[in-house]
């Protein structure tokens, strides 16, 4: 059998996810899942949806989950879309923005899903050092790139650009200005106004993180609705299904829970980072549900990970030469945290006979 992929689909490296443990036990604290349950009223939704109308197809445009997130952002549905995570919201802007050899500009290191994306409709990715405070780039908008993309709050630095920076970027860059704000909620501050304002800005949000809904697979891309008519056309045509909507819509309709427990999350990760210097860690400033930590001493941190990993306690490790000596943490409850912060303290402690 010969199978001939196109071309730069067979030299190009997939997205790597993080890793999923497949036995029982693990403090899991490599994904920036939240660690406390949806609101009460997603379960609801979805128990009431389950019925027979599964039978039938979603509505195509969730409609529902767009109405619900005009009442609760200000926004007028028509600058609204939903994707099937915001994964699939990336995806149908590289669809519809990057074709062969057209360029993609973005920050380096960030989600490194973007070059996937732009892998694959043959295009070009220009990456941008971020100097080592994770400022946003200076040279990033004079890149003659038809898509600019920056997540902020950045994953993985946990770092976040301000809106009035975002807002001169969108003013000089020559294509559309695309805000991964996965952790927004997380955040002091959100570039959602721009969406508003501006006709080149595409604001993308999750359910995933702070409305507790990984698993669902939800997301929301905030533009001109010419931006939206565009992408429209380059989405699957039921891309969520009828359980997903319902979740969405509920989860937006009860706003205050997920605030309820995205301060929780906030406080915890004042405290770990408050702590990461005591285990031989160096913390950023982080805006988001995790932590990127430095090792003080420098060399690789693949020998923490590996351990913490043995004590079934996962965290992110990224073998690149930027991120070798760091460990992206994600905020857990405060048990989690505890229980990481006590086996890095025996990682720091002698071993016998001085090994």
């Amino acid at each position: 059998m010969t199978v001939t992929f196109r071309r730069n689909i067979a030299r190009m490296e997939g997205y790597a996810p993080g890793e999923q443990p497949q036995t029982p036990g693990f403090v899991k604290l490599n994904t920036n899942e939240n660690p406390y349950p949806p609101s009460p009223r997603v379960r609801e939704a979805i128990l009431a949806e389950a019925d027979d109308r599964l039978r039938l197809y979603p509505d195509p445009a969730a409609n529902a989950l767009r109405r619900q997130a005009a009442l609760t952002y200000g926004i007028d549905p028509s600058r609204i879309i939903a994707g099937n995570g915001s994964d699939d919201l990336l995806a149908m802007i590289a669809k519809a923005f990057i074709g062969e050899r057209d360029a993609m500009a973005c920050p380096t290191p960030t989600y490194t899903l973007y070059d996937t994306l732009v892998a694959i409709q043959g295009g070009k990715t220009v990456r941008v050092p971020f100097p080592a405070d994770y400022s946003l780039p200076k040279a990033l908008s004079r890149k003659e790139a038809r898509v600019t993309m920056v997540a902020s709050p950045n994953s993985p630095s946990g770092t976040a650009v301000p809106t009035a920076v975002l807002a001169a970027l969108a003013d000089e860059v020559r294509g559309v200005l695309v805000v991964d704000e996965a952790y927004a909620d997380f955040a002091d501050d959100t570039a959602l106004p721009l969406a508003h304002e501006r006709d080149n800005v595409i604001v993308l949000r999750t359910f995933s993180k702070s409305f507790s809904l990984a698993g669902m697979r939800i997301a929301l891309g905030f533009a001109h609705p010419k931006i939206i008519e565009g992408l429209n056309k380059v989405k699957d045509s039921y891309n969520l299904d009828r359980l997903s909507i319902a979740a969405g819509a509920a989860a937006l309709s009860d706003i205050a829970w997920m605030e309820r427990n995205a301060a929780r999350i906030r406080r915890t990760r004042e405290t770990l980072i408050a702590a990461l210097p005591s285990v031989g860690y160096e913390p950023y400033p982080s805006q988001s549900n995790f932590v990127l930590a430095r090792r003080a001493r420098g060399g690789t941190a693949r020998p923490a990970y590996e351990a913490l990993k043995a004590k079934k306690i996962l965290v992110r490790y990224f073998d690149t030469p930027r991120l070798a000596d760091c460990l992206r943490i994600s905020v857990g409850t405060d048990d989690e945290i505890a229980a990481l912060l006590a086996a890095m303290r025996k990682l720091r402690q002698p071993r016998p006979g001085g090994l």
